[in-house]
């Protein structure tokens, strides 16, 4: 199989990662960004373990995950008002 970059794979021996998108390629390695979220470095010798895979089933880390704010709460206690009613 050829490797570059753009190209979807899965890694036959680690299919609990997902499926992956090869990030970049160089003379030794690849960096690829699996579905599991973690972006793993795979050694040009293991190559051959690395299979095409289905760009459908790609699922992108997302670029940031927003943050939830947490809410002001009052230093002041609530006090409930009670009506009162003429006798």
């Amino acid at each position: 199989m050829n490797i570059k970059r753009g190209t979807v794979v899965s890694h036959a021996a680690a299919v609990e990662w997902g499926i992956g998108k090869v990030v970049e390629v160089t003379y030794t390695s690849a960096t690829i960004e699996f579905s599991d979220g973690l972006v793993r470095k795979i050694a040009a010798a293991h190559y051959p373990s690395l299979v095409p895979a289905d760009p459908a089933f790609f699922v992108p880390i997302p670029a940031a995950i927003p943050a939830v704010k947490a809410r002001a709460t009052s230093s002041k206690a609530k006090v409930a008002k009670v009506k009162k009613t003429a006798l």
